[in-house]
């Protein structure tokens, strides 16, 4: 299992404030930030991780088991206030995300994320709850799989593609990954092919996982549970996820959202948020060179005032 942590140094180095605090990794994967957290802290110090992948979470339960300070759940980050209960602690130093999904879950096609090789067309991340992404092909409308196609992927060729699978999933109901990628290959040419499997099968992703919900759900949740001076480190992949971070952050900053018309403040807004990355922190020449994922990362860093 070969999964290289983007954006490692960058990550620990902003999100530490206490060297004896409590930490939140709700992207666990196989423990990369995880582990390079636990190293900078003292003995004292705590660090809650989850994963909703079932390898990811089997791999680091083992991987920390003679760690006393770290325990795994296999959850969403989202129940990060349900967590924090059931392990009494009342707030957290530092909460950090890696979105998005992982080498391993990519290149695995056992995983169902690939559009590589032939693979089941699932696409979850915890394949206990949630449908697939082939019942979305098959069950869903074609303007319900337009949308989603141009609102989670910004594909452009959205209704052609849905209008498209429509037809096609008549004769033969959508199960691989292959099928669809056969499919789509019809639909452009082939310079441009990547580009649109990468976009329809990451808006499918996003769907089937309601990653930009639960994404919004736990930066919420994170800054309630911030203590002050703690940090919330994020790490996102593509621009939907990078935009709710940076308008999330913007929020969080400001003392008033009243309207313009509105003569004096009457919403009794207060910032909570101070922002330590006017612009995201991206990889260096050396990490992009070793790790293509890393090309797109980028790192928003806030703490809580």
């Amino acid at each position: 299992m070969i999964h290289k942590s983007v954006l490692l140094e960058e990550t620990i180095q902003n999100l530490i404030t206490k060297k004896n605090g409590s930490y939140f990794d709700g992207t666990a994967g196989f423990g990369g930030h995880t582990a390079a957290l636990a190293e900078n802290l003292f003995s004292n110090s705590r660090i809650i991780a989850t994963d909703k992948d079932l390898t990811a979470f089997r791999h680091c339960t083992e991987k920390f088991s003679e760690d006393d300070r770290i325990i795994v759940f296999n959850t969403s980050f989202v129940n990060i206030d349900v967590l924090s209960k059931v392990e009494s602690v009342a707030g957290f130093d530092g909460i950090m995300a890696d979105l998005g999904v992982s080498s391993f879950q990519i290149d695995n096609p056992e995983e169902g994320f690939t559009y590589r090789e032939d693979t089941e067309l699932d696409m979850r991340m915890d394949k206990s709850t949630g449908i697939p992404a082939s019942v979305v092909l098959n069950k869903f409308d074609e303007v319900e799989i337009a949308n989603i196609i141009y609102n989670f992927g910004e594909e452009k060729k959205s209704r052609q593609i849905a209008r498209k699978i429509v037809e096609t999933r008549e004769a033969v109901p959508f199960r691989t990954s292959m099928q669809l990628r056969e499919l789509l290959a019809t639909l452009t040419p082939g310079h441009m092919l990547p580009k649109m499997l990468s976009r329809v099968f990451q808006a499918l992703r996003i769907y089937v996982n309601d990653e930009l919900g639960e994404l919004k759900t736990f930066l919420e949740k994170s800054v309630d549970l911030l203590n002050p001076g703690g940090r919330i480190c994020i790490i996102s992949f593509h621009s939907l996820e990078d935009r709710i971070v940076k308008d999330f952050f913007k929020y969080e900053t400001l003392d008033c959202v009243c309207p313009p018309e509105v003569p004096i403040c009457i919403c009794e807004k207060e910032p909570r948020l101070k922002v330590l990355t006017k612009k995201p922190i991206i990889a260096n020449e050396i990490e992009t060179k070793e790790n293509r994922r890393a090309r797109s990362a980028k790192l928003r860093v806030a703490e809580k005032l």
